[in-house]
């Protein structure tokens, strides 16, 4: 199979494999303890990776690839069915965009009782964090970034899942139709996580499309991605004076909630009619705004910091992909200044935000959409408006679909939703294998649907029961047939 090799150094290889040679030349009581932690840590052994053996950090039950909304949720119900369970996550935080990414609040997902047992507890403990998260009206939940985070790190020590931070995913071994190991960019260099079971929580179908997994990206009908945004915070702001300006002055009541849950937002080019559009019209008119900066606005309080609001926007033109990590990288410093143009025009005109600044920025772009997985079930625009019903089904929803710069469609009808089933989350190709989150096997269009965060969350719980109880009862992962798992086991039982 394609591999590839991240350079380490002779030193950093030493201090891994915990060589007794190395222990010998050291003199400082520091030092030693390293090494001997370095030697507990490679007690497993190593493997042989592109030319080099690779110590094997963990050699667990369930690893799963990605500490975003999904991944965090997978991790934390496989521990606590008792399987030994790491979490590697890229960052320094779990949450993905929801911490990150500075994506929030959580959507609704428009279904009714669609909170699986796990968003519902993460719920509960934002309440008991003093994050009053629920406004009643619009039923976002309106939570707060470091709050959350601390949560699910929480939730992974009770639970016993162990994080391994600031690791990079680089590659994956297999041994027929199953993953082995998995190949990290640790910060002491590379290393190996052995498992039974994977699951593959990156958003961007990283694991599975290594391991040869079928998978699409884009627009099937024209290749595009939904556009990227780069999100940041500005705090300094007055939302009352900003309430009274948008809600009262203007009399927009597209948003009918007031503060501390406030949000203003305006999208040009849509059925839906903002009184913000003459507002950003008019920068484009006296040329401190471009026409795609003054395309589409969007920013919420947030919970917990006075004076702070949690900008959605810029939308980065649809011309740099998420798929191609150069344009991706050049969307950075396109959006960016967008950003920072944009931030300057609100703090120059808009009441409320005169004494605004940035004070955050997201540490990666949103990616609403990029790679999909083709499964044993594929999701499709259908499914959607047919309010599909399947026995295998793991959650339901029914956010809209929401395919920024190709299609924004019509909501389902009061209590309406679809559900989706655990095929979506496997594959014939990998047996050992679950796939989580935005990039289950759906189409563009269906995965716009689907992609909110709360459906992702409960799509990970569902992925983390799967995997225990495949391990519970000796079948592969893509062989679960969750409806013949038992009622009281399930997070989430079909009504089809």
């Amino acid at each position: 199979m394609k591999s590839f090799s991240i350079p380490i150094s002779r030193r950093d290889f030493f201090k891994i494999a915990g060589l007794t040679a190395a222990g010998a030349m050291l003199s400082n009581p520091a030092d030693m303890a390293n090494v001997e932690a370095a030697e507990r840590k490679s007690s497993a052994g190593t493997v042989k990776y592109a030319g080099k053996d690779i110590p094997i950090l963990y050699d667990v039950d369930v690893c799963v690839c990605g500490g975003g909304p999904s991944g965090t949720a997978a991790a934390i119900c496989a521990a606590r069915k008792g399987v030994k369970t790491v979490l590697i996550e890229r960052s320094v935080a779990l949450g993905g965009l929801a911490v990150i990414g500075c994506v929030y609040p959580f959507m609704r997902t428009f279904a009714p009782n669609s909170d699986t047992p796990y968003l519902a507890e993460v719920k509960k403990r934002l309440l008991a964090k003093g994050i009053d998260y629920n406004d009643k009206v619009t039923g976002r939940t309106w939570h707060n970034p470091e709050i959350l985070s601390l949560i699910y790190d929480e939730m992974c020590e009770e639970s016993g899942v162990n994080i391994l931070y600031e690791s990079v995913l680089v590659d994956a071994l297999t041994s027929g139709n199953k993953i082995t190991t998995c190949i990290v960019q640790t910060i002491a260099g590379l290393a190996a996580i052995k498992a039974k079971i994977f699951i593959d929580s990156t958003g961007d179908a990283y694991l599975s499309r290594n391991v040869g997994v079928p998978y699409e990206r884009g627009y099937e009908k024209t290749g595009n991605n939904q556009p990227l945004s780069f999100r940041f915070e500005m705090g300094g702001i007055d939302i009352d004076k900003l309430y009274n300006y948008v809600a009262i002055e203007l009399k927009e009541d597209w948003c009918k909630s007031k503060p501390p849950y406030f949000e203003i937002a305006e999208a040009m080019h849509r059925t839906q009619r903002y009184k913000l559009e003459e507002f950003m019209a008019r920068g484009v008119e006296t040329g401190e705004l471009t026409q795609e900066e003054a395309e589409y606005m969007q920013a919420f309080s947030i919970i917990g910091k006075t004076g702070v609001m949690s900008c959605n926007f810029p939308e980065i033109p649809i011309k740099f992909k998420s798929t191609d990590p150069i344009e991706y990288s050049k969307a950075v410093t396109y959006g960016r200044k967008m950003m920072r143009n944009m931030a300057n025009y609100l703090v120059k005109h808009l009441p409320g935000f005169e004494k605004a600044y940035i004070s955050r920025e997201a540490s990666i772009l949103g990616a609403r959409e990029s790679w999909r997985i083709k499964g044993k079930y594929y999701l499709v625009e259908d499914d959607y408006h047919n309010q599909s019903r399947f026995a295998d089904a793991v959650c339901r929803t029914a956010w809209f679909i929401d395919a920024h710069g190709e299609k924004v469609s019509e909501r389902l009808p009061k209590d309406g939703f679809y559900e989706i089933p655990y095929r979506s989350l496997v594959t014939d190709k990998i047996s050992n294998l679950i796939v989580t989150g935005r990039c289950i096997s759906a189409s563009f269009i269906l995965q716009a649907s689907m992609r909110i965060q709360p459906t992702c969350m409960s799509i990970g719980e569902a992925g983390g029961i799967a995997a225990a109880y495949a391990l519970q009862k000796n079948i592969s992962a893509n062989m679960v047939e969750w409806d013949k798992i038992p009622a009281a086991q399930r997070s989430y039982v079909s009504q089809g």
